[in-house]
């Protein structure tokens, strides 16, 4: 695993690399990954959009900001993502202005398809789910917790609509994006001072 781990690593992207990468990509017609197809592109071009949008005006809380100053151990967010998914769209800006905040956090961002080693490391229900964060011991690369792919109040939604009607129908996606835009990353954010262990 810290063989997997490390390969990553160096294929990591800074956040402001990785959005870079996005747009660049974007500007030449491309999406990231393997599927190059125009839904995915138009998918890539609305993920850009909302990251950008969360990226001015997400703000961390003042009482998260306060329980970041408790995490003191040296840890690396690791998070799988494209630039095409959707989760991954609301929760990147939000995961990225909390590692901001921690001199603790050092996020590190990874393309899902060019890191299909650790992707089956992390699988969804034995699928390879994005986005996934990894968080991990900075010093020893040992796995502390993982998240994702999406905050809990959502993955329950998504669980409980699976089991009332069988899968994922339009209807629900759209009520999930309605439900992210209300929410306004805070589902996200409590998740991850859980997995920082300061709540």
């Amino acid at each position: 695993m810290k063989d997997i781990i490390e390969k990553s690593l160096k294929n990591s992207f800074t956040y402001t690399e990785y959005r870079t990468m996005v747009a660049d990509l974007l500007a030449a017609g491309k999406s990231t990954g393997e599927n190059q197809t125009e839904s995915y592109l138009n998918y890539s071009k609305l993920g850009n959009a909302r990251m950008k949008r969360l990226d001015k005006k997400f703000q961390i809380s003042e009482k998260t900001e306060a329980l970041l100053q408790q995490a003191t151990k040296d840890i690396t967010w690791i998070v799988l993502t494209e630039g095409w998914c959707g989760d991954a769209a609301h929760a990147l800006p939000v995961i990225h202005k909390i590692a901001e905040a921690s001199e603790a956090i050092d996020l590190k961002v990874v393309l899902r398809d060019e890191n299909e080693e650790l992707m089956e490391q992390f699988l969804t229900n034995g699928s390879k789910s994005i986005p996934k964060l990894v968080a991990i011991d900075t010093k020893t690369k040992e796995v502390i917790d993982t998240w994702g792919p999406r905050p809990s109040i959502a993955t329950k939604m998504v669980n409980d609509y699976k089991e009332a009607h069988g899968s994922l129908d339009p209807e629900f996606k759209e009520e999930l994006q309605v439900w992210y835009n209300q929410n306004k990353g805070e589902n996200i954010e409590s998740d991850m001072l859980k997995i920082l262990q300061v709540v």
